[in-house]
């Protein structure tokens, strides 16, 4: 967890391939692309996260000896090559699309231009960073949404692979719309809420349920959430936590975030039945929490058996993406240096044609209903290519040719995704603080349709490729596919 020193995090052939570099001499700009294929736990799109840990380690990239060192005990890397890397630098060029953005498949999400040795060797690293934490604030986002405006609290640190996953999985999963998180140390960090209540050992380490539930609450007053469920939830948590909450109210202390836990059990019909007898006791305001094992899918289903919850702590399936535990982001080569100033367009093919790539330096423009604000469609492009919103425009799905549609002058707006990151290895970016991450992410679901939000069968947004991209690669494709 120590972002001053993860320069040897990164996989070996991206040293190996560095030192082959160095040894021909080979130090021309290149250009990579940052982009994934599918979207995870089939949902109809992703969030974007992680560039503030990208920043952070790209200013901190340096080889110290230690780190020299080991590499020269692995008897693989020469002395002259070694050197180099005693004064490494990034360089070169980073754009990225903001965190909390809105992203779909094949779009660039970094975009990263320098001298192939520095843009070789951060690939591992910004993989990492970015794949996990927009894999979980993508999950987050849909288990928010399946709460339908209650709170989701994540719980997840003791379920997490391992202290990283913990602490910056509960930072995605703040962005993606979580209202806090159980992880003190996310808390401190990233400057986000931390929630919770207590724990069944709390009360099995009184004399009894209800002195248990009496000491907790006159020692938090303002945030009394009482966990009803260590032996009997209806016949004895509840009525234990009722019982308290009046000697509170006749005793003149007020009590605020107050309610009860349920961690067990059919949480629909304890639900209802909870409510029925707060609601009885004059306790109309008290919240009822639920945690054991939550996701979307049990949370809409709950919801639909009218389950009488207010708030909702996802653990496991939240913080390791339980149905889809990897984001599949890639990092490819998109250009090189001709140099002459410019750049060569490079392609990869393959058998699989979801693994073709985009060839050249390319930017995402998005276009939204001027009415709505909803997104109509994305368009990945050149970056030299200009798009006035005062033209008529034809747009295609590239995966789907026959999903098109025409936008006329004043029924569209445009915006550029890709921002400066880094000029020149200097950073240009100030990465904004975490709840303002997430209350701009709100923003951007916002500007989808519930269509395009369902869990299941989602209508995707289109993406299309402009036509001097799509002419590039076809021209490519014929070019690389000719026998010699």
């Amino acid at each position: 967890m120590n972002l001053g020193n993860m320069s040897l995090l990164t996989d070996f052939y991206e040293l190996t391939m560095m030192q082959g570099y160095f040894n021909a001499g080979n130090d021309k700009t290149v250009v990579f692309d940052v982009f994934y294929r599918v979207n995870p736990s089939e949902n109809g799109f992703a969030i974007a996260a992680g560039l503030e840990q990208v920043i952070d380690y790209i200013k901190n990239l340096k080889f110290n000896e230690d780190d020299i060192d080991y590499l020269r005990s692995m008897n693989t890397f020469s002395d002259e090559f070694l050197d180099y890397l005693k004064t490494f630098k990034f360089t070169g060029d980073i754009y990225a699309i903001p965190e909390g953005t809105v992203v779909f498949p094949t779009e660039p999400l970094l975009r990263v231009k320098a001298p192939i040795m520095e843009a070789q060797i951060i690939e591992a690293a910004v993989l990492n960073i970015v794949n996990h934490q927009s894999l979980i604030a993508t999950k987050a986002s849909r288990v928010v949404w399946s709460a339908s405006g209650d709170a989701v609290m994540e719980f997840g640190l003791r379920r997490a692979q391992g202290p990283d996953a913990g602490v910056y999985g509960a930072r995605a999963a703040i962005i993606g719309g979580c209202a806090g998180t159980s992880n003190v140390l996310t808390g401190k960090m990233f400057g986000v809420p931390v929630l919770g209540t207590h724990a069944h050992s709390w009360v099995m380490s009184f004399p009894s349920e209800v002195e248990a539930f009496r000491h907790y609450a006159r020692t938090f007053p303002e945030q009394c959430t009482l966990l009803v469920d260590t032996y009997d939830t209806l016949r004895s948590g509840v009525p234990n936590a009722i019982k308290v909450f009046q000697e509170m109210k006749d005793e003149g202390i007020e009590l605020k975030n107050y309610g009860i836990r349920l961690d067990s059990g059919d949480l629909a019909y304890l639900s209802k039945k909870a409510r029925k007898m707060l609601d009885e006791a004059g306790f109309t305001d008290a919240k009822i929490t639920a945690s054991s094992d939550l996701d979307e899918y049990l949370i809409m289903s709950l919801k639909l058996q009218g389950a009488k919850i207010n708030n909702w702590g996802v653990g496991t399936k939240l913080i390791t993406s339980d149905d889809c535990p990897s984001f599949g982001g890639v990092y490819k080569l998109a250009a090189e240096s001709d140099g002459n100033g410019g750049f060569i367009p490079k392609i990869k093919l393959s058998n699989n044609p979801s693994k073709v790539t985009n060839p050249g330096i390319k930017k995402v423009l998005r276009f939204y209903d001027k009415s709505t604000g909803k997104i109509k469609a994305d368009l990945i492009c050149l970056e030299d290519e200009v798009y006035s919103e005062n033209q008529k425009i034809k747009l295609f799905d590239h995966m789907a040719k026959w999903r098109k549609m025409v936008l006329h002058p004043g029924e569209y707006t445009i915006r550029e995704l890709l921002v400066p990151v880094f000029i020149g290895g200097e950073c240009v970016y100030e990465s904004p603080a975490v709840m303002d991450i997430r209350a701009y992410c709100q923003g951007e679901l916002d500007t989808l349709w519930d269509e395009h939000r369902r869990l299941a069968n989602p209508h995707t947004v289109p993406v299309d490729l402009s036509d001097k991209l799509l002419d590039l690669k076809n021209k490519l494709i014929e070019e690389m596919s000719e026998p010699e």
